[in-house]
């Protein structure tokens, strides 16, 4: 277990997740992408068929049930994108991102399971670019919306950290983070992006 980048506001270990759990604290919110498995079923001549994203297709492996209920367990509430793919007790409010340029060949619409009490709730966003290298980034103004979801939650804990969304997002909501990844090339791009204040 490796911290690879430190600030006032986001930690970032380069490890995995599992070694990470045991040894931190309590947070207030889980807000996390993880790997959804379904790498070899990006084809279709869309982005994710293409060579450059070879490696999504090998790292793209769905947690643990195990670990996701550790997870879960760690946190006062929870966000997981991709909900829809794994086993999640019901819920009442999902959060739906319609991806309003999607191409025929991609999902219209991506779902986070939550275990929030309130009604569905929906956001109307392009699908970004990509500009920091990592094949599945989330848009900032995304992560910023999930974190109004959780106003009062000031320590958030992103298991499946990317290229660093989730801790960008809680700079500039002036909440704290903790970020878990275990690629090293995303861990580099994570802490160039908070270390420069790159917020795209």
């Amino acid at each position: 277990m490796t911290v690879f980048y430190q600030d006032g506001s986001v930690t970032l270990y380069h490890a995995n997740c599992e070694d990470v759990l045991p040894a931190i604290g309590r947070c207030d919110l889980l807000l996390t992408d993880p790997p959804y498995g379904i790498g070899e079923r990006m084809q279709g001549g869309t982005w994710g068929a293409a060579a450059k994203y070879a490696d999504f297709r090998q790292w793209d492996q769905a947690p643990p049930q195990t670990l996701l209920e550790a997870m879960i367990a760690k946190c006062d509430n929870s966000i997981i994108w991709g909900g829809n793919y794994f086993l999640l007790p019901p819920s009442r409010c999902w959060l739906v991102w319609r991806k309003i340029n999607a191409v025929p060949t991609m999902a219209g619409a991506e779902l986070a399971w939550t275990d929030f009490d309130k009604p569905v709730k929906a956001m109307d966003l392009p699908v970004g670019q990509h500009n920091s290298g990592h094949p599945t980034e989330k848009p900032i103004s995304l992560i910023r919306w999930c974190l109004s979801m959780a106003p009062t939650a000031q320590a958030v804990l992103d298991p499946f950290a990317g290229s660093g969304t989730t801790g960008v997002a809680c700079k500039l909501e002036g909440r704290k983070a903790i970020l878990i990844e275990a690629n090293e090339m995303y861990c580099e791009i994570a802490a160039e992006r908070l270390r420069q204040g790159v917020l795209f």
